[in-house]
């Protein structure tokens, strides 16, 4: 059995026609950059999230890095976040100038501790991102509290947790900006890349607007250094079509978490923590194992095609050597990078699938003691 890590072939099978006519109208239209479908993707997504606006932009990283400018976050300052993200987080804060700051995870949720935030503010800290990491919201309670207190912006990073709620309310409502992914594998996924900001304040949904698109108020007048960044109309139609499936296909995510835990369970590994405060969307299903690598690699032998998210913590990238970590700085995100397995996970994976991957598990643990 060959069970890949994320099976978008499987997802295209079950809504192929759907897309197919959202392309095809778009190309007889021949509108291509931004238009009306960026417009109606922008509305129902913002109605879906519950936020009043919604700006499309060309990729995660490029929501992150707008909303910080939007913000108007930039040379001296910096933002806290987590070093267990994909290094999108941090680069959107050195694009605008500013300095990450890392605090390490909470070894539950594996989500930014609030409990040490407080500890990494210093008279330039402007903004906390919080990442909401596989779907898990963070501990947003706190996060407010926090930035009341301390008179900090929250951005959110939503980027693989659409859909996720923390007590009842959608992610992506709560920070001053709060930013999306449409990578191809998320939750609500393009084909290519695309990103959306999501906000009540309309000043900096239009800042966002402006700024994406070469900084233009209207065509030819330029009010801003600004950028290319605009979610193209294809992907926009595309993304209007899956949007009505979401909730389903989170639904079948839990489900299929579900159907993990009960197998797994009783093995010596960590499986994921849902705290009750949470409604865990599970972009991604995330074990901890010991002899981590011997594990991937038994279980990539036998067709199953786990992964890591993510191996190498940003504070010890060499792109960051620059901000002076080291080794033993965030023991549990260290500790947590080296036991991290990514399980297969998408709404079409079925049971007995699940029992394989388990059971190849297993085998690879009672070999090995």
């Amino acid at each position: 059995m060959n069970i890949p890590l994320v099976d978008l072939k499987a997802q295209l099978n079950n809504i192929h026609d759907e897309i197919a006519e959202a392309i095809n109208s778009v190309i007889d239209k021949t509108a291509f950059i931004l238009g009306k479908e960026v417009e109606c993707f922008e509305n129902e997504f913002a109605q879906y999230i519950g936020t009043d606006f919604c700006v499309g932009v060309g990729s995660g990283t490029e929501a992150l890095h707008l909303a910080l400018r939007a913000l108007g976050i930039g040379q001296g300052d910096e933002v806290v976040t987590a070093p267990n993200s994909y290094i999108a987080t941090a680069l959107a804060i050195s694009y605008v100038g500013a300095k990450p700051v890392f605090v390490d995870i909470d070894p539950e949720t594996n989500n930014i501790d609030t409990h040490k935030i407080e500890e990494a503010i210093t008279a330039n800290t402007k903004a906390i991102i919080p990442v909401h990491l596989y779907g898990h919201p963070a501990e947003i309670d706190r996060l407010i509290k926090i930035s009341k207190k301390h008179n900090l912006r929250i951005v959110e990073d939503a980027a693989q947790a659409h859909g996720a709620e923390f007590k009842g309310k959608k992610v992506g409502t709560f920070g001053d900006i709060s930013c999306f992914s449409f990578y191809p594998g998320k939750n609500l996924g393009a084909y290519g890349d695309g990103g959306a900001v999501v906000t009540d304040k309309e000043e900096y949904a239009n800042t966002i607007k402006t700024l994406r698109n070469y900084g233009e108020s209207k065509k030819y007048h330029h009010e801003a250094i600004g950028y290319n960044s605009r979610l193209d109309a294809i992907q926009a139609a595309i993304l209007r079509v899956k949007l009505k499936y979401l909730d389903e296909w989170n639904q079948k995510r839990l489900d299929n978490a579900k159907i993990y835990n009960s197998y797994l369970k009783s093995l010596p590994i960590n499986i994921p923590v849902d705290k009750d405060y949470a409604k865990n969307v599970y972009h991604l299903y995330v074990i901890q194992v010991k002899n981590r690598d011997n594990a991937l690699e038994f279980l990539r032998s036998k067709g199953v095609f786990a992964s890591i998210h993510y191996p190498i913590p940003i504070h010890l990238q060499n792109a960051y050597s620059s901000l002076g970590y080291k080794k033993g700085d965030f023991p549990i995100t260290e500790k947590y990078a080296q036991e991290i397995i990514s399980l297969p996970m998408f709404p079409e994976l079925e049971e007995d699938q699940i029992k394989y991957i388990t059971e190849t598990l297993e085998s690879y643990i009672k070999n090995s003691n």
